[in-house]
């Protein structure tokens, strides 16, 4: 096995669904900027999710009006390179 292939800063960080405002802590190494105060009254680096497990349609069984609008838009704005 490779010497220092995985990452050595892994650290506790909540993971928040703007969809829904559910929010879960875990181990992860992602860069940050934003923080946020966890229920445990410790202050966590945060990461903004578009979706999770809380809100995909394969794992609630219902599908869920999302706002693509904008992702549509700036999609077509990067590669309307015209």
């Amino acid at each position: 096995m490779k010497k220092d292939l995985h990452p050595s800063n892994y650290r506790l960080v909540v993971f928040k669904d703007m969809s829904n405002e559910y929010s879960f802590l875990t181990k992860s190494c992602i860069d940050t900027r934003e923080t946020v105060k966890w229920e445990d009254g410790n202050e966590y680096p945060l990461v903004k999710l578009e979706i999770s497990h809380m809100s995909h349609p394969f794992y609630t069984g219902k599908m869920k009006l999302v706002d693509t609008a904008g992702r549509i838009d700036k999609f077509r704005t990067r590669y309307n390179k015209k």
